[in-house]
Formats: C-alpha cells, sequence, structure tokens
C-alpha cells in the first residue's frame, strides 16, 4: 500500500520509500533550483555547436551552477566525476562528458541537476547539431510532445500510470520504442526518491497523484526498439539495435488543480530549434 508523507519546513527526510508531500516552503525551494536548471540549459544553446567538446559544456555547466549558488547535484554522486550528463545520438541517458568533439548533424541530450539551498532542480533538453536530418528531427519533437502529454496527466487524483500511458500511446503511435529500463522519480530534498516514474504503464494504475508531490518525468524514446544495454564504465546507456534516442526531463510539483513545471525556460527555449 502506497505510504504518503507530509513534510514540514526543516524537517529531516529520508529515502524510506514513502510519497513526500510538500508545502508552500518547498514549493519556493522547487522553483529557485528549478529556475537555475533551466537558465543553464537556456545558455547551452549557443554553444552546442560543431567542434565543440562535451568536457568544454560540462565546465560551463559546472561553472554557472557554482555561481549561481548551487553545486551540481552529480558531482561525486555514487563516483561520478562531471557537473552534467551528456548523450549524443544512440547514448539513452547517463553520457558521460570528455574530449569527444561534437559533429554536425548530431542530437544531444543534456541533463543538469544543480542542488540550490537544498533542493534538486532536475532537468534536461535536446539540442541539434548543425544539419540534423529530417528523421532525427522528428524523433526529438516527438520526444518533447511525450513529455508535455505526460504532464498534461499530472494533478490530483490521477494516477502515475496515466502519465506513462499517455507517452507510451504517443511514442508507440510514431512507431518509436519507449525506454523501460530507466524512469523519473521523485525529486525535492533528495535527488531519487519515491515513487518511480514508468513511461510505459497501464492508465488507471499506480499511485493516486496528490497535491505536494514532486518529481520529474523524463521520457526516454529510441527511434527504434526500447531496448537499451549499460557500457562498461558503469554508466553510459545505448540503444541495442543502435538506433538513435532523445529525451526531455522536467521537474514537476503536483497542485490542488493541475501541476506546476519548475524548470521551465524564463527565455522559452522549450525544444529545438532554439531561436
Amino acid at each position: 500500500m502506497t505510504q504518503y508523507q507530509h513534510i514540514e519546513p526543516g524537517e529531516t527526510v529520508l529515502r524510506d520509500g514513502t510519497i513526500k508531500l510538500h508545502g508552500e516552503a518547498g514549493f519556493a525551494g522547487m522553483r529557485k533550483a528549478g529556475r537555475l536548471a533551466a537558465e543553464i540549459l537556456d545558455a547551452m544553446a549557443p554553444l552546442v555547436q560543431p567542434g565543440v567538446t562535451t568536457e568544454e559544456l560540462d565546465r560551463v555547466v559546472r561553472e554557472m551552477t557554482l555561481d549561481g549558488g548551487a553545486v551540481p547535484a552529480t558531482l561525486g554522486y555514487r563516483g561520478y566525476t562531471h557537473s552534467c550528463c551528456i548523450s549524443i545520438n544512440h547514448v539513452v541517458c547517463h553520457g558521460i562528458p570528455s574530449a569527444r568533439v561534437l559533429k554536425d548533424g548530431d542530437i544531444v541530450n543534456i541533463d543538469v541537476t544543480p542542488l540550490l539551498d537544498g533542493w534538486h532542480g532536475d532537468s534536461s533538453r535536446m539540442f541539434l547539431v548543425g544539419d540534423v536530418s529530417l528523421k532525427a528531427r522528428r524523433l526529438v519533437e516527438v520526444t518533447y510532445e511525450c513529455l508535455m502529454i505526460g504532464i498534461e496527466q499530472a494533478r490530483p487524483g490521477a494516477r502515475l500510470g496515466d502519465i506513462g500511458a499517455a507517452i507510451q500511446a504517443h511514442a508507440e503511435s510514431h512507431r518509436y520504442g519507449v525506454v523501460r529500463d530507466f524512469c523519473g522519480h521523485g525529486v525535492g530534498q533528495l535527488f531519487h526518491d519515491a515513487p518511480e516514474v514508468v513511461h510505459a504503464a497501464r492508465a488507471g494504475t499506480g499511485p493516486e497523484l496528490k497535491p505536494g508531490m514532486f518529481m520529474t518525468i523524463e521520457p526516454m524514446i529510441n527511434l527504434g526498439k526500447p531496448h537499451v544495454k549499460l557500457l562498461s564504465d558503469g554508466w553510459t546507456a545505448v540503444t541495442r539495435d543502435k538506433s538513435l534516442s532523445a529525451q526531455f526531463e522536467h521537474s514537476i510539483g503536483i497542485t490542488e488543480d493541475g501541476c506546476e513545471i519548475f524548470t521551465l525556460s524564463p527565455v522559452g527555449r522549450h525544444a529545438p530549434p532554439y531561436a
């Protein structure tokens, strides 16, 4: 049976399997952390160009995070040594920044999580590098649509499965594969918490959504089959069939009459191409 826990300001939060319900203090904290995440991703748009290395982008993410009064939540997380994840083409998620140079035609996901005043602003966006193929652009467009369609289901009284069912139906209507191996998650004072937010599900199933719940929705959509494999570095997940993969992520909070997106771009850079 699903257990919920009301969190009071200043209360120590543990990863104990309960779904946390937050008040206005929590919403205020997530707005600040989410806005910083969005501003960092906004700044990536003009930088993601052919010839740029992913480690250079990681450096900018780290500097902007620190300048914003936060720390990168990924830095030191389970031994991870970078300030963001950067996933290119057939990399599904958790790509490690390196000396790799971006090339014309690449599609790139950048995933950032500034930890600001105890709150995690977790978000990712896709970026197009130079002249990108039509099939790759369409995959990115549909993946963004999947994210927003899933968010539309996030309201009090709905079930968690409603989110995944809506995402799955839209992706599969385009004959894309929905990754099952990774999912969204509860977020807030903890980087990863209950509940797991799966992106392929049956409507009407799962925990009830209640005001005060914070979570990420982050569908990973493959041009081919949904299956993935983990590389020997222990982090990088790639498509088994080497097909392209795309992902978008927002952190949201359930309100009394719907949901609030904490990580919206303040300048309208929601999905590429970014003007």
